[in-house]
């Protein structure tokens, strides 16, 4: 489920709140998500939002591969990526600043919603990637990919994508993805809101502008179509084996088919 509560000072925390499947987004979660992002950039009550994971296993660890199943040619996942498009575009629209406090596994669609926040803060045991070469054999979309490169550099995001290999917490905070790291896991989310509320009280005009600026520019080079990218990988008989080995508990064998 997906937990809204609202503080004083206007500050709005959203808590993915699965933790018994590490926080792991069904469908129907992803589509609250946006509606819930559409009423708080609608709140003008709401002066910053706090994005996280409940439990300290997983921020947000992708989406419930069972969700796949139904999953029968190309087109279901070119209809996914669009959905999940939708969403990332509703969080990205909140007027306010966002933050992410992040614990545990950040992975596959998590990232993603932590990309989307203006700061995001770790805890040791963060986890940050994209594993899906290791896992589905699916692909993410060109704008999820470019959001991350925009924070980490593009080659460090194509890394991230042809190894899918999980960065420390560290590591994370070197390369630009997490903005502060915190000393343990307990002080995660005490630290959030402190910084919460150092930003209620400082100029929200200035704030808006300044989310908005940032919008414009990285909307001032429109992004070629990449269906034909999805539609290769998700319309593939290796991402059925992927699918089917990761619900099976067993190693994918690829066939590049």
């Amino acid at each position: 489920m997906i937990r809204v509560e609202r503080r004083d000072r206007g500050i709005a925390w959203v808590v993915i709140d699965r933790p018994q499947a590490r926080n792991a987004m069904t469908f129907a979660m992803w589509e609250r998500l946006r509606e819930v992002a559409g009423e708080l950039d609608a709140d003008a009550s709401v002066r910053v939002v706090v994005l996280t994971g409940a439990g300290s296993e997983a921020f947000v660890a992708g989406t419930d591969i069972a969700e796949f199943r139904a999953f029968e040619s190309a087109d279901d996942g070119v209809a996914y990526e669009k959905r999940i498009s939708a969403v990332i575009a509703a969080l990205e629209a909140i007027r306010v600043p966002t933050i992410a406090a992040i614990a545990g596994a950040c992975t596959g669609g998590g990232v993603s919603v932590a990309a989307t926040c203006d700061l995001r803060i770790g805890a040791p045991n963060a986890r940050i990637g994209v594993p899906i070469a290791r896992t589905l054999g699916n692909c993410i979309s060109l704008r999820n990919f470019a959001r991350v490169a925009g924070i980490v550099g593009a080659d460090r995001a194509k890394a991230l994508l042809l190894t899918g290999k999980l960065l420390r917490a560290d590591d994370a905070l070197r390369s630009g993805f997490l903005t502060e790291l915190v000393a343990s896991e307990d002080g995660l989310h005490a630290r959030a809101q402190e910084l919460a509320e150092e930003i209620v009280a400082l100029a929200p005009l200035t704030l808006r502008a300044t989310k908005e600026m940032a919008r414009r520019l990285r909307d001032a080079v429109p992004l070629p179509d990449a269906e034909d990218l999805i539609r290769l990988c998700y319309g593939s008989r290796d991402f059925r084996e992927g699918l089917t080995a990761f619900l099976d508990k067993r190693r994918p064998q690829w066939s590049g088919e």
